[in-house]
């Protein structure tokens, strides 16, 4: 949907991920699978909660990430977050 589950960035990153993972479950694939994914955030001081989160989901091993901080990101969300997943 374009509704948020919440405007409190932690919130927000959580959902993300946990749609990504329903997106890799869907392609045959886990969050073991990521190589890499890219960060988007509306406020950078917002990056030491994004990746607490992140940290969830990504605990060992993680992929190579990059960050960015945007100027704003679609319908006023405060994180975005891309993956590219290599299945087994």
């Amino acid at each position: 949907t374009k509704d948020f589950n919440s405007e409190a960035v932690d919130e927000q990153t959580d959902q993300a991920l946990k749609n990504m993972g329903e997106i890799l479950k869907a392609g045959g694939c886990t969050f073991d699978d990521v190589i890499k994914t890219t960060v988007l955030l509306a406020d950078i001081k917002d990056f030491a909660t994004v990746n607490g989160v992140y940290a969830k989901y990504f605990s060992t091993d993680p992929p190579a990430r990059s960050a960015f901080a945007v100027r704003e990101l679609p319908l006023g969300a405060k994180v975005e977050i891309e993956c590219i997943a290599a299945c087994k």
